[in-house]
């Protein structure tokens, strides 16, 4: 747990955001074999990348130690960025029942991490994070990336998928809890507005597949 002077120099650094109007989020792709990350700095409608990447744990490692690996490195990540919120990628539900529970722990052991530094957690299904990023829920992964480069306004994006999962849900939970406008939806085949729609019509060089 936190001590003291940790918690005061916690309080201080986002005390010291919300007079900027600046919010820092920390997204977590969780899982036993990589773990992403994904850092942004918010302010107003402005979204900005601070770190991204992935965490690749030993094939051979026993699960209680991958976990522990876990948390230690989500306690890491929170006390080099300060975030105000960790927001987190949902389990799905699948045919495998020890791949979910994995999953489920995985999970359950980076959000311990972020309440043990009094980090507010929220989590977010993949479809509903997908439909925040570009306006359709069974988005493809190339789709969301080639959205969060619009978003974040950047050339490049970390090569590793689990790490560009952890971005999207980091800036997922920046539209849903409403600090910054969403992108707007897309409005099918043909139509007008914003979205992902109109992101492939100016940008057709940045999409793939």
């Amino acid at each position: 747990m936190p001590n003291d002077h940790e918690r005061h120099g916690l309080k201080t650094a986002k005390n010291s955001r919300v007079a900027r109007a600046e919010r820092i989020i920390l997204g977590i792709d969780p899982g036993t074999t990589v773990m992403g990350f994904g850092v942004i700095r918010a302010e107003g409608a402005r979204i900005a990348l601070v770190e991204a990447g992935s965490i690749r744990f030993a094939t051979g490692d026993d699960h209680t130690l991958k976990l522990q690996a876990i948390h230690r490195h989500t306690t890491e990540l929170i006390e080099r960025h300060l975030p105000d919120d960790l927001a987190i990628e949902a389990q799905f539900f699948g045919k495998n029942v020890q791949s979910m529970l994995k999953l489920g722990r995985a999970q359950g052991v980076a959000i311990a991490a972020a309440i043990q530094r009094e980090v507010a957690v929220r989590e977010y299904a993949p479809t509903r994070i997908k439909q925040s990023i570009t306006g359709h829920g069974g988005a493809t992964k190339e789709q969301v990336a080639a959205m969060l480069l619009h978003i974040l306004g950047v050339s490049e994006l970390p090569a590793s998928t689990d790490a560009t999962d952890a971005l999207a849900v980091a800036v997922c939970h920046q539209f849903c809890q409403g600090h910054a406008a969403p992108m707007p939806a897309r409005t099918g085949r043909g139509g007008g507005g914003g979205g992902w729609s109109q992101f492939v019509r100016n940008n057709p060089g940045r999409v793939k597949g």
